[in-house]
């Protein structure tokens, strides 16, 4: 049995690492520069006014019909990014790709911020409002209404209800492994709290999930921002190497050093890439989910709200994370079997080994709860979408077990394929956003008209109604 699981988790790792290197990176890079192009450099030209628009406005009311404010459609949506793979996942990519995976990951973010606009974009123009008067969307009704592709906006909501299983029990065991690390708390102890609080959190819905999310998030990002500002601070010396070594070996191999074992190109490449976008999910078709039951008067303003969420999670948070490892070598002393403590090790130069692996372990328990909880959010709605609300409940419940299964370390093979299904889920997603370019830049350009050079007038791009749905 042991040697048939091997197997498989082979031929899944195999068929993983040539889609991410290759097939997927592809599709990301050219449909990000494609729409970065059809949007006029959007997400550059016009980075101060977004800027203007989503943290410019945090504290201004709106009138306008949603479930919940722009910001806490921005926090839940940040939650689901913002957790574990900042903190983890990107010491991970170096050990496995090199400093050089850092780059790969900027150039995913500052074209991929063209992505998640036009997705979240095209989840505010086709959303709508399901049994209990609640407004949702997402990928699966753009897809549907949009194109006709009831068989594929199937597809994608089968496929990331499916994920969020292996994404929820990766979350938990990254947090248990770290706590019990640090406090020497039992896994099983931990996964039964992280089980109720989550519990508690998912039950409310999004409102709650939004109520927690933008209280938290905020404040442990900036948190965690400024401790790490603090260490690269301490070893500024260090940063112009570190800075040639992200930019060299982005494109020329790099050899072992110390615990590090080397890299080639092709690493680095696949390791920045696949780390990058499970970190802000551009292109993944998560951002849609959270962000349409936002209450705003045009998909476009929503929309901004994802060029800074990926602009915050990826350029500040993953970008901290890796040049705090680099620039205190915790890179070289930790081996890739160990590569999740490299952020310990560099946090320890701070605070001592105690006290720095307890801010980490503290840092991911508050992270990852608000991350499983939007996971579940996502995961839910897709259950919705393909059944009924009661069948949403009950996957809330396999999530919540998945919860504690993951903490457990139970089922690891099932995590060998949360690559696969993240692939899956991207392909379905990133193909119809492509389609509906025209879609895109329309109401991008009716934006630009009515709000931006304030020219006023009857808005061109209206959003669907449940009545015109029903006629597709």
């Amino acid at each position: 049995m042991e040697s048939f699981i091997s197997m498989i988790e082979s031929g899944v790792g195999t068929v993983s690492d040539f889609l991410w290197t290759y097939l997927l990176s592809i599709i990301l890079i050219a449909g990000g520069i494609f729409l970065t192009f059809r949007l006029r450099f959007f997400q550059f030209r016009f980075f101060g006014h977004v800027l203007g628009q989503t943290i410019g406005k945090v504290f201004k009311k709106t009138e306008q019909d949603g479930t919940i404010t722009p910001f806490q459609a921005f926090t839940s949506a940040l939650a689901s990014t913002a957790g574990a793979t900042n903190i983890v996942g990107v010491p991970v990519a170096i050990a496995l790709g090199g400093p050089g995976a850092l780059f790969w990951m900027w150039l995913v973010a500052l074209i991929g911020m063209a992505t998640k606009y036009s997705e979240i974009l095209l989840g505010l123009k086709y959303r709508e409002k399901n049994e209990k008067g609640i407004w949702v969307g997402g990928p699966q009704y753009y897809i549907r209404k949009a194109l006709g592709w009831k068989t594929w906006a199937g597809a994608f909501a089968f496929f990331l209800m499916i994920e969020a299983i292996p994404s929820a029990m990766v979350q938990s065991n990254s947090i248990t492994t770290q706590v019990e690390g640090a406090f020497g708390w039992p896994t099983t102890i931990t996964g039964l709290i992280m089980c109720v609080l989550v519990g508690l959190i998912v039950f409310g819905g999004i409102e709650r999930i939004a109520k927690i999310t933008d209280k938290f998030v905020p404040f442990m990002v900036l948190t965690y921002i400024g401790i790490c500002l603090t260490i690269i601070f301490m070893n500024m010396t260090e940063l112009p190497n570190v800075f040639g070594l992200i930019f060299t070996h982005a494109f020329t191999p790099i050899s072992a050093a110390g615990g590090f074992a080397g890299a080639a190109i092709a690493d680095a490449l696949r390791w920045g890439i696949a780390r990058g976008l499970y970190s802000n999910e551009a292109g993944l078709g998560t951002g849609p989910i959270a962000h349409a039951a936002a209450q705003t008067d045009h998909p476009s303003k929503q929309a901004m709200w994802g060029i800074f969420s990926v602009f915050v999670d990826t350029i500040i948070i993953c970008s901290v994370t890796g040049i705090t490892v680099l620039v205190t070598g915790a890179w070289k002393e930790v081996g890739i079997d160990n590569a999740s403590n490299m952020i310990n090790v560099a946090f320890a130069t701070l605070f001592g080994d105690t006290i720095g692996g307890g801010f980490i372990a503290l840092f991911l328990l508050f992270f990852v709860l608000t991350t499983i909880g939007v996971l579940i959010f996502y995961g839910e709605k897709q259950a919705e979408y393909l059944f009924n609300l009661k069948v949403a409940k009950i996957m809330r419940i396999v999530y919540i077990a998945a919860i504690f299964v993951g903490a457990i370390g139970g089922l690891q093979f099932v995590w060998q394929f949360l690559d696969l299904l993240l692939a899956f889920v991207l392909i379905l997603n990133i193909i119809p956003v492509l389609y509906l370019h025209k879609d895109i830049r329309a109401v991008t350009d009716d934006y630009i008209e009515r709000f931006y050079r304030k020219k006023g007038g009857k808005a061109k791009v209206t959003l669907f109604t449940d009545a015109e749905d029903e006629s597709n």
